[in-house]
């Protein structure tokens, strides 16, 4: 089928704050946008909006609809452990880069009131640990069996002491609990290894970012969305890789979320961090900049007065440039420490970057002349970052070409995703 064969298409992104939408003739060019903010009682009603919104400027027959969502945001994470210090540290270790952030951490042996004060916390997900392997198994298995008994739902990532694992599995899936076991994330005093624990929370993540709330978990709502937003962002860097022929650094900044993708020729690998946004999760990234050395004592009281607007008011919009200027450096700040802890968990994606590509509506909603210097110096200067980025290009999508490529790109229509992108991003 050839594209003037093609029906136009209309590209959704159903975020945890907005929802976007594009209309992209056959050929790969845009013909309109429209947003609306995303409906909390039913994700439905603020998808119609879009796509009628964004239809209107279309032609001829009705669009295909191709969507991605990152509605359901950060994914929350309560942490049961046997020593707070112990149990916080496996807990943040697992969460980076997998797309959570701690809510709740417990130490020791739980009683009633301590898993009310759990379900209080809201997780999503719940990090089981305790022991060095070859410990006395004793208390790991009383919180399993704890949890086993509580009225708690979410899923269980079971990483603790091995010598237990298999006693506290039987426990957790004798009442219908759903777990997931993986090697010990403090396998000997001293020593965390994160890594399998992360790997299951990333899977988890996924399931719960494509969200939806209401009647959109029903199966309209699965039927339109199939595509969790950081997987079509992954493909579009995988694309933009194959038009450069280098090494390509995608760095998404949204409300609740920020990833990070890394592309060439053969590989694409990303992270996803539940504490970095511009919104719900601005609060993350003004402790974590401080933690990383990226913002002083003072710069961090000068802005917290924003970013405890930004997490309160999730729609609040900059009227002036002085707040726009600090919503800027917000995401500027999370964009530096997602790529630096990507580049923990993936060495090799700072080597011989042809391309870095910003994305996110914080850096396309407001007119940016003179603002995105800023960003783009915040990256450039970082000691971090300064060596991966230098002599690269950066380039901002202004025009939400990004997502919409990555979506097409999915569904099989690589020249209409690769004309999007070099229009849009390398024109």
């Amino acid at each position: 089928m050839t594209p003037t064969d093609q029906a136009a298409s209309v590209c959704l992104d159903v975020g945890s704050t907005w929802t976007k939408a594009v209309l992209v003739h056959a050929d790969g060019s845009l013909a309109g946008f429209a947003e609306h903010p995303t409906t909390t009682g039913d994700v439905l009603a603020g998808m119609d909006a879009a796509v009628r919104a964004v239809s209107a400027a279309g032609r001829g027959d009705e669009p295909e609809l191709l969507a991605c969502s990152s509605a359901g945001g950060g994914l929350r994470l309560a942490v049961v452990g046997a020593d707070r210090l112990s149990a916080a540290e496996a807990g943040h270790r697992v969460a980076v880069s997998a797309g959570a952030h701690v809510v709740h951490v417990h130490a020791g042996p739980m009683d009633p009131s301590d898993v009310r004060l759990l379900r209080s916390a809201r997780p999503g997900v719940v990090l089981l640990v305790g022991g060095s392997d070859g410990d006395d198994p004793a208390g790991l298995l009383h919180n399993a069996g704890r949890l086993a008994r509580a009225r708690i739902r979410h899923p269980i990532v079971l990483a603790g002491n091995s010598a237990a694992r298999e006693d506290a599995l039987a426990l957790l899936r004798a009442t219908g609990r759903s777990v997931v076991a993986c090697d010990n994330v403090l396998p000997r005093r001293g020593e965390v290894v994160p890594g399998p624990a992360r790997a299951a929370l990333a899977e988890l993540y996924r399931r719960h970012a494509i969200g939806g709330r209401g009647p959109a978990v029903a199966p309209r709502f699965r039927r339109l969305v199939r595509v969790v937003t950081p997987e079509a962002v992954g493909h579009a860097a995988t694309r933009l890789a194959a038009i450069c022929d280098a090494r390509v650094l995608v760095v998404d900044v949204g409300c609740a979320t920020t990833d990070v993708h890394s592309a060439d020729h053969s590989d694409q690998v990303r992270t996803v961090e539940g504490d970095l946004g511009v919104r719900a999760a601005a609060g993350g990234v003004l402790v974590e900049s401080q933690t990383e050395g990226i913002v002083d004592p003072v710069e961090a009281d000068l802005l917290g007065p924003t970013v405890a607007r930004m997490a309160s008011e999730t729609g609040y919009v900059p009227r002036d440039r002085g707040s726009a200027a600090e919503d800027r450096r917000i995401a500027a700040l999370a964009a530096v420490v997602a790529v630096r802890r990507h580049l923990r968990v993936h060495a090799d994606a700072g080597r011989d970057v042809g391309l870095v590509v910003l994305a996110g509506g914080v850096f396309r909603q407001r007119n940016l002349a003179g603002g995105l210097a800023a960003v783009v110096a915040t990256l450039r200067t970082d000691p971090v970052l300064a060596p991966v980025v230098a002599g690269s290009p950066v380039v901002v999508d202004a025009d939400f070409a990004v997502v919409p490529a990555g979506l097409l790109a999915a569904r099989g229509r690589t020249e209409a995703a690769e004309s999007l992108l070099r229009d849009h991003l390398l024109g």
